[in-house]
């Protein structure tokens, strides 16, 4: 039987509790009018309890979610959401499960309007999770190729106690 370590509970409760102060902090920030579109909230609160005056929508893959838009973010989804329709898109522990993350920032940043912007966060030091797949992994320096056709906002890193340049989890804002 597969035992989940100690670190990687930790790793994991460190994460939610950063995903949660990224939406309150992000909400202090960017919440008004508007439209927000957030990817795959379903097994978590998501963006709807921090971002109390813009309309949110929700975006998965799996048809049994109950979200707004069943879509594949690696895929162009022109025929159920036009492009510039979104003021802030939240796509938070979604990029590492991806098969092309290229082509899922893609699409998002298709969907998002001018100086609309994307809030982004991924694992780095955490096991391989679900929903599978879990294909990738992610650093600062892959995260500014990823987004390079963004204006990047920042990027801020959670870092592992006692592992320098081992971060658990980072944050990214970015501007289209």
């Amino acid at each position: 039987m597969n035992k989940i370590s100690k670190i990687d509970v930790d790793h994991l409760k460190i994460i939610r509790k950063s995903v949660d102060n990224f939406m309150q902090n992000s909400a202090a920030t960017y919440d008004k009018a508007g439209k927000l579109l957030d990817i795959a909230p379903q097994d978590h609160a998501g963006a709807a309890p921090f971002f109390q005056l813009m309309e949110v929508s929700t975006l998965d893959i799996d048809p049994q979610s109950n979200a707004d838009y069943i879509a594949d973010i690696c895929k162009t989804n022109a025929d159920i959401i036009p492009a510039n329709t979104f003021d802030i898109i939240i796509c938070t522990e979604v990029l590492e499960h991806t098969l092309n993350p290229f082509d899922a920032v893609e699409e998002l940043k298709r969907i998002l309007k001018p100086k609309g912007k994307l809030l982004l966060t991924v694992p780095f030091n955490l096991r391989i999770h679900g929903p599978l797949p879990d294909c990738w992994r992610f650093t600062e320096h892959g995260l500014r190729a990823l987004l390079k056709e963004f204006s990047l906002i920042q990027i801020d890193e959670i870092p592992t106690e006692d592992r320098w340049l081992m971060p658990v989890h980072y944050q990214v804002v970015a501007e289209k």
